[in-house]
């Protein structure tokens, strides 16, 4: 025992003696893309390249506005006129709502994920999410994973390692405790992050947290960027304005091993005893990825089929949870799986939309597109049609892959599941249109406009409800409208404070109720017929303040409402009971897939899957 630990002690004093003093600085949420972030960053860059003394640069999210191709490759012109080496992971704003899927980040900048090691220190950095779905953000499954990897490949656990994501390490995102834990199996010393667009101190379950400030200038002259100081022991914080100072310390953070794996957790996780409450639901069978998860899922004969961000499309034995085929696409799919026969029609951010064989997997055709594909495939009397992020809507012949017709007037990109009803598919978009065209054709029938100037307020992610001769939206902006089917027109339109709705819908089994999930975490039910928002139901249901964009689905017994907390509630369609909940995740519930009457099969964008009866 005495000589373990003098090994240890010795151990250490080599890290200590191995550590030297250095100078790096952290850039944070840019948003290249948005008013002055292009300018503001060209003015870091030129600054930092006068810094005789800063060894490296790391980069920590939300580098653009939108994540969008042309801003990433405007980020990337601007970052490689830096003299010195740099590091960069991305943030939500880089994936969010971004054309490609949240794959051109990692195209532009070689990777998503970075870990080096520095005059004694280790330095890892992940991704933050979320990507493509709104909801809490979340270190991606595959970072994870990664993680993993980085720390069985170098197994000196003494080493002193500072840790970046884009986000704090807390309630911020969803599962902030998985890489905590990690972390703690390491001498983890300090982490970084952005987001909040201050500096700012935290305290990680005993890790030292810092924010940095935004190199956004916002109210001021010009923006800004910290100077970290790597000295003796301590971690000195000091904020550069380019081209003009550099204040005094406002930070200085002992640096030590804290000896993570002798302590206990201290700050709340996510509880599962909600399950305990409902004996009655039963796990068949749970499946976890290596991936995130952001589709949800289509039935084929005794197959679950979906998608994951590595590019896989599989199928899983319906009964057991078992793989049984895998096709890899090249790009992140965040498409649902749709169905025609023995067909699956999928796309990819790789640019291609997929046809395989619903039993093997296997390729049956490949359709090439200019840019990512996105959206789900909506498959009717044998034409699928899909929305692309080249602003092209497609109908494809599902046996042969032909192009029937294809639309080219979208404004923005399409990342929803299109509706069909009565001749017309209809479907938004992110670039604040909404689209009904001619299925046969692909003739526009109409558009409407719902007047932003913002494209974040797009009814984009909402999957429209088609009932009683209208089309019902919701989206960002907290609205929900109602369209005739026949032109677009408005019928109603409106805005209620205690019922704010966001992007979640679904319809009733009898048609009579849209139901929507407001971001107060209450269901209710829309009257389809009346000539305003007239609120005709409401459940008992109240989760806490909600995101998630999934559809609600419903059979003629229950509504099933899914949360962006790995929450799923099961409400009497009557009544509004809620009937029964379990939570198999903390993370985003995509959409649940109803197998029978008393079975349901969800994922979660943490790459897990179940099968619960009841």
């Amino acid at each position: 025992m005495k000589k373990l630990l003098l090994l240890s002690l010795l151990f250490a004093c080599s890290n200590l003696l191995k550590a030297q003093s250095f100078k790096f600085a952290q850039v944070t949420d840019t948003h290249v893309g948005g008013q002055t972030g292009g300018e503001d960053l060209l003015r870091t860059i030129a600054d930092l390249n006068q810094q005789t003394d800063i060894d490296f640069v790391i980069f920590s999210g939300d580098i653009t506005e939108f994540g969008s191709d042309a801003e990433l490759a405007e980020a990337k012109s601007i970052i490689q006129q830096l003299t010195k080496p740099y590091y960069i992971i991305p943030g939500n704003h880089d994936g969010n709502w971004s054309e490609n899927g949240a794959n051109t980040f990692r195209k532009t900048f070689g990777g998503e994920t970075f870990f080096f090691r520095h005059k004694g220190y280790q330095f890892m950095g992940t991704n933050s999410g979320p990507n493509m779905r709104m909801s809490p953000g979340q270190i991606p499954r595959e970072n994870l994973v990664w993680m993993d990897s980085i720390f069985k490949a170098n197994p000196d656990v003494e080493t002193p390692l500072i840790y970046i994501n884009h986000y704090p390490q807390d309630s911020s995102l969803n599962n902030w405790y998985e890489a905590v834990d990690r972390l703690k199996t390491r001498n983890v010393q300090l982490a970084l992050c952005g987001h909040g667009h201050i500096n700012k101190l935290y305290d990680w379950e005993g890790i030292p947290g810092v924010m940095g400030r935004s190199n956004l200038r916002a109210k001021a002259t010009v923006g800004g960027y910290n100077i970290i100081t790597i000295t003796n022991g301590t971690a000195i914080f000091q904020e550069r304005k380019p081209g003009v100072s550099t204040t005094d310390a406002w930070l200085n953070v002992p640096l030590y091993n804290h000896q993570f794996n002798k302590q206990s957790a201290t700050a709340k996780r996510p509880s599962f005893a909600v399950n305990a409450k409902y004996p009655e639901v039963k796990v068949n069978w749970v499946f976890e990825d290596a991936a995130d998860i952001g589709a949800g899922m289509s039935m084929y004969k005794q197959l679950i089929i979906t998608a994951n961000t590595v590019g896989e499309v599989f199928a899983l034995d319906r009964k057991t949870g078992t793989k049984v085929w895998t096709y890899r696409t090249g790009g992140k799919v965040y498409a649902t799986p749709a169905i025609a026969g023995n067909t699956v029609v999928v796309g990819s951010s790789d640019h291609y939309i997929y046809a395989l064989d619903a039993a093997t997997g296997a390729l049956k055709w490949q359709y090439k597109t200019k840019r990512a594909v996105l959206g789900t495939a909506l498959i009717h009397k044998q034409l699928a049609y899909v929305g692309g992020s080249d602003s092209i809507f497609r109908a494809l012949d599902v046996q042969s892959g032909k192009l029937i017709w294809e639309f080219k007037g979208v404004k923005g990109h399409v990342t929803t599941l299109p509706t069909y009803s009565e001749g017309k598919v209809i479907f938004g978009s992110w670039g604040n249109g909404f689209y009904a065209l001619d299925a046969k054709s692909g003739k526009l029938v109409w558009e409407w406009n719902n007047g932003h100037a913002n494209r974040m307020f797009s009814a984009a992610a909402v999957y429209p409800v088609a009932l009683n001769k209208r089309i019902f939206i919701v989206a960002p902006d907290r609205f929900m409208t109602a369209l005739s089917l026949k032109d677009g027109a408005v019928i109603w339109r409106e805005k209620k404070d205690l019922f704010r709705v966001r992007e979640s819908i679904g319809s009733a089994a009898k048609g009579d109720l849209v139901y929507a999930k407001t971001m107060d975490g209450q269901l209710i039910g829309v009257s389809t017929k009346a000539n305003n928002m007239t609120i005709a139901w409401q459940s008992m249901l109240q989760l806490p303040y909600e995101l998630t964009p999934s559809a609600i689905v419903a059979t003629k017994e229950k509504v099933f409402v899914p949360s962006h907390s790995g929450l799923i509630s099961a409400v009497h369609a009557k009544t509004g009971n809620v009937e029964w909940q379990y939570k198999f995740s903390n993370a985003m519930i995509n959409p649940i897939l109803i197998e029978s009457k008393n079975t349901i099969i969800a994922s979660s964008m943490d790459g897990k899957i179940i099968s619960l009866s009841f």
